[in-house]
């Protein structure tokens, strides 16, 4: 029987991991439905790559950092359970590899290919999975002396603070550092539009995005006989809000559509396990509501580009889902209680400390060594050209 749901639960989480993995190839669709097509073949490659960098550092040094675990033994002992913890490190993995895929978004268009895969090793490496292990991991005692302080522990199922807040908050100073696109905002106070170079593939993205989610959310479980429709439903119901609320607020505009989904659901990752599936609806409105307000407000007022809003989607959804758990968490919001906003505020608040101090030091001593930045030349050809000496669609010469 032992075995039985040993191989059972090797299973559960090898779907998840699957089901994670497939979200890379929503980040890649929903980057290059957004960006101008000359930067489309820059998309595509930067997730695949990324996503390959992320395996092997969180594999040597990343995992360990979190979990205090290592592979370097023989085969024999990690095929021990149904090779079970080989598998949890791909579980997770997907999400460590999340990271950079957020922060591809935020800084599309304009920035060097090899300084940002250096930046995708030491957030992955260790800025990412430093906080992971005091979230998830019990580190240094952080834990317990949060809920000494507040009568609970920092709650955070599936990582609207550690994965999306984190992501969003080291992106915001590597956008910031890069500067806007070359004529995006012109000296005599005007803008001009960058609109995406496909909405189907935006669409497409966004959809790739939300059905892995639900291994993302559920399978955070980690067992099957922790597995919770709670989770699944309280996820859905969030989408939706998510989603009606970006559609009434963002004026039926298809991008903000297809982001009101992913807001819902970054917000609701913490406290998913936790609300009423009604909280869960008012959790994903808000986020869709935030979503809109501040794409809008970086983008126009503080010409802060952020080429897919990356800050206010995976910084400010999660940031707001990691308060939300210590509200529709608790019994009062028919919740299953065991929260608290006191911890859910300090908890929050250090995610967010450790992402922007992290990410703008990162990014900063890149710049300041290498350069992040496209030449002028380059990113007027575009990052396909520059980069990959090749378009998304080359134009053919054909003589017969």
């Amino acid at each position: 029987m032992e075995a039985l749901k040993q191989g059972a639960d090797t299973l559960f989480i090898l779907l998840g991991a699957v089901m994670v993995m497939a979200m890379h190839a929503g980040f890649a669709f929903l980057e290059l439905g957004t960006v101008r097509r000359k930067n489309q073949v820059n998309a595509l490659v930067k997730i695949l790559v990324d996503f390959s960098v992320s395996t092997i550092v969180y594999f040597a040094v990343g995992y360990g950092v979190a979990y205090g675990a290592h592979f370097f033994v023989g085969a024999e002992q990690l095929a021990a359970r149904n090779g079970y913890e080989l598998v949890k490190f791909f579980f997770l993995l997907t999400f460590a590899a999340a990271i950079p895929a957020i922060i591809s978004g935020g800084i599309a268009e304009r920035a060097k290919f090899w300084p940002q895969l250096i930046a995708t090793a030491v957030i992955v490496g260790l800025i990412y999975p430093f906080f992971e292990g005091i979230a998830w991991n019990q580190h240094f005692g952080v834990q317990a002396w949060i809920k000494n302080l507040t009568g609970a522990e920092f709650h955070d199922f599936a990582g609207s603070v550690v994965v999306h807040a984190v992501g969003g908050w080291i992106a915001l100073p590597a956008v910031l550092l890069l500067g806007a696109r070359a004529n995006r905002y012109r000296k005599d106070g005007g803008m001009s539009a960058h609109p995406p170079s496909s909405i189907p593939f935006l669409a497409l993205g966004a959809w790739v995005l939300t059905v892995g989610w639900f291994g993302f959310n559920v399978m955070s479980a980690q067992t099957l006989d922790k597995i919770s429709g709670l989770v699944a439903v309280n996820s859905l119901m969030a989408m939706a809000g998510g989603t009606l609320a970006a559609l009434a607020l963002g004026k039926n505009d298809p991008g903000f559509v297809h982001n009101g989904p992913l807001a819902g659901l970054v917000a609701v990752c913490a406290g998913s396990d936790l609300m009423h599936p009604l909280g869960a609806l008012v959790v994903g409105a808000v986020a869709g509501a935030i979503f809109v307000a501040m794409f809008t407000l970086t983008q126009n007022k503080w010409k802060i580009d952020d080429v897919l809003g990356v800050w206010p989607l995976h910084g400010l959804c999660g940031t707001w889902g990691g308060l939300a758990a210590g509200i529709f968490g608790s019994k009062a919001l028919g919740g299953l209680g065991g929260v608290a906003l006191g911890a859910q505020l300090i908890g929050t608040l250090m995610g967010v400390v450790w992402a922007a101090g992290g990410g703008l030091l990162v990014y900063a001593l890149l710049k300041k060594t290498m350069g992040i930045r496209l030449s002028q030349e380059e990113e007027y050809d575009g990052a396909d050209l520059s980069i990959h000496k090749i378009s998304a669609s080359p134009e053919r010469e054909a003589n017969w």
